[in-house]
């Protein structure tokens, strides 16, 4: 099986609701959603408070380039424009709607028929996907129309796909590849022709085995093809894909398509399709609620702006020794304030975590016994990286690489003292790349 070969862990994949059937997730309270919910320059509002509006109406437009719009989820009407707490609980422009309704705007087709013909031309399928929307939910939430528009030193040759989820719990790509493969795959189609490329690739991890066969025996499309990757974590990220599926290496500093690669998630796929074939903006997303304690793991589509509270009571309520939740995995996630957070398109799960498993133990002193460095999938020296941010070396921490760091968590899990490796890599790797910016600014 391929796979990277630097570096990587093995934690239990945990995948506790693979078998759950996604359902629709009724809700009908007032939706918060957030102005930003993607990598780059917020939106800007253009709605205000008692307007009407539609499902899929848009409720703010694009300031900058790397931004990204969103929609109405349902039809209502504006309650305020005001501030809401966002997942690291700081204040975010929102837009409040209050649901009337389900009743679409006049250009979303709700017709449930699968549509192969790709009738748009590559520069209709960007600017479709821009003004749908669209951002890549495999986390990072960059807007998708700015990786379609390839740089003019670059050259895309391969479209590689993300099916390999390989954070413990998650599962949410793992049904949507069983529940929309002939969408996900047209999906596909439509973003070969927008990169202009001939070649793609689905990889997938081999604990997968179901969405494997699935999608091999679909897959009759030119040009795609579906490998079985080695379940090792972070299988997933960027550079580690394109080294598993392609063999070729991303140098430091750069991006995939430096490589010649655009990588894109299934569930961006998905998304892609909805917009360029149906019109459908990103409105709503799978997300998956689970953990030991959980009584019904379960998985749901949801309306972006439903506040996470109502996903925990549809599947059974907060379980009484609940130490900790966590949108996204255990690994990359991030620990909520409470569960008055509105979900985004990015929020991939909700894990809830028992007490015993909540809290971090001691951290003792670096015993230098290397692991760390051993784990690393980019090569680094987590240990000495550590070092020198605590010390506010951030010449070190350049001269070594940590913008390299892409925040993975291996060299913290690997940790036999317990030290807070991935937190004081993160802190020194945004210091660094803000020292960077501001010496390019006065050259």
């Amino acid at each position: 099986m391929k796979t990277f070969h630097k570096g990587g862990v093995h934690p239990n994949d945990n995948k506790l609701n693979a078998d759950a059937p996604a359902q629709v997730l009724p809700f009908d309270g007032t939706y918060c959603i957030l102005v930003s919910q993607h990598l780059g320059a917020p939106s800007t509002p253009i709605v205000k408070k008692g307007d009407k509006v539609k499902r899929g109406q848009p409720l703010t437009e694009n300031t900058a380039f790397l931004s990204s719009v969103v929609h109405a989820p349902v039809s209502g009407t504006v309650q305020n424009v005001a501030e809401a707490p966002d997942a690291g609980n700081f204040a975010r422009p929102a837009i409040f709607i209050q649901p009337d309704g389900d009743e679409a705007a006049d250009f979303i087709s709700d017709d449930p028929t699968l549509d192969r013909e790709i009738r748009l031309s590559p520069a209709e399928i960007i600017e479709r996907v821009k003004a749908m929307g669209i951002v890549g939910l495999g986390g990072a939430c960059f807007p998708t129309h700015v990786k379609l528009s390839i740089p003019k030193d670059c050259k895309a040759e391969y479209l590689l796909v993300n099916g390999v989820e390989c954070e413990p719990y998650l599962i949410d790509d793992y049904r949507l590849m069983l529940d929309k493969p002939d969408e996900i795959l047209v999906g596909v189609s439509i973003l070969m022709k927008a990169l202009s490329v001939d070649k793609a690739i689905i990889g997938i991890e081999a604990n997968k085995p179901k969405a494997i066969a699935l999608l091999k025996g679909k897959a009759a499309y030119d040009g795609i093809s579906v490998e079985v990757l080695k379940m090792k974590y972070p299988q997933g990220a960027e550079k580690q894909l394109v080294k598993a599926l392609t063999g070729r290496e991303v140098p430091s500093g750069k991006l995939p398509i430096n490589a010649g690669c655009v990588i894109q998630n299934v569930g961006t796929c998905f998304a892609v399709y909805e917009a360029v074939q149906k019109h459908k903006p990103l409105t709503e997303r799978l997300v998956t609620v689970t953990g030991p304690l959980v009584k019904e793991p379960r998985n749901f589509w949801v309306k972006i702006g439903t506040p996470v509270s109502a996903l925990v009571e549809a599947c059974g309520g907060l379980p009484e020794n609940t130490g900790k939740i966590i949108a996204g995995g255990p690994m990359m996630g991030k620990a909520l304030p409470h569960l008055d957070v509105p979900v985004t398109k990015g929020l991939s799960a909700l894990l809830l975590l028992p007490d015993e498993q909540a809290h971090r133990r001691t951290p003792a002193h670096c015993i230098r016994c290397g692991k760390c460095v051993a784990a690393c999938p980019m090569g680094l020296e987590p240990y000495l990286l550590h070092a020198a941010v605590l010390n506010k070396r951030m010449d070190l921490c350049e001269r070594h690489h940590i913008t390299d760091c892409i925040e993975c968590g291996c060299c913290q899990y690997t940790c036999p003292s317990f030290r807070p490796l991935l937190d004081t890599l993160r802190l020194g790797k945004n210091t660094v790349n803000q020292i960077i910016r501001n010496r390019n600014t006065t050259k």
